[in-house]
């Protein structure tokens, strides 16, 4: 490994290897350390906003709506993250009817779980706000309330870890391609 920095980082004398350089990079943190980078980037495109209509996502792929008269019931889940106390939490939006869990802009917050509820579906949008998302969640919250109240399930506890993350090898297998 040492002699592999040597040569790439031109320390021998000649001229560095950018494109050594960066595979060095990831094979030091690693795939998973690649698929988490991949995770942020895609993140990095993402908006979130809530109007009578419903809540848009936008994306780098495009833009969406899950409308409300589309869903029957929104609700706040947590749980605890680590020993410290620490909360994992994500705004569940449950809909009335079938989903398109391979839409090009809404895949990434499906989820297939039991339902929250008796009566409400197994699939259902999830989105995560945690992290840098934290500053977000009550205003989106309120929002939500402000123009969905009619949907509103409350906030309940659920196991750690409830979060999860996107069925990226279904979704590959279902549309033939790449998950984006």
């Amino acid at each position: 490994m040492v002699l592999a920095v040597v040569i790439t980082a031109g320390l021998n004398g000649n001229e560095p290897q950018p494109v050594g350089l960066v595979a060095l990079l990831f094979a030091t943190i690693g795939y998973s350390g690649f698929k988490i980078f991949r995770s942020a980037l895609s993140l990095h495109h993402l908006t979130v906003s809530v109007d009578d209509t419903g809540l848009w996502l936008r994306t780098r792929d495009g833009e969406s709506a899950i409308r409300w008269d589309t869903l029957v019931g929104v609700a706040v889940h947590w749980s605890k993250a680590d020993h410290r106390g620490g909360r994992q939490y994500s705004i569940e939006l449950c809909p009335s009817g079938p989903i398109n869990r391979d839409d090009p802009v809404l895949w990434t917050p499906v989820r297939d779980e039991e339902p929250i509820r008796s009566g409400l579906p197994r699939l259902r949008y999830r989105f995560p706000t945690n992290g840098e998302y934290a500053r977000y969640r009550e205003p989106l919250v309120e929002a939500i309330r402000r123009h969905a109240p009619h949907l509103w399930l409350g906030e309940m506890q659920r196991e750690p870890g409830h979060c999860g993350f996107p069925d990226a090898d279904g979704h590959r297998e279902r549309t033939a391609g790449t998950v984006r």
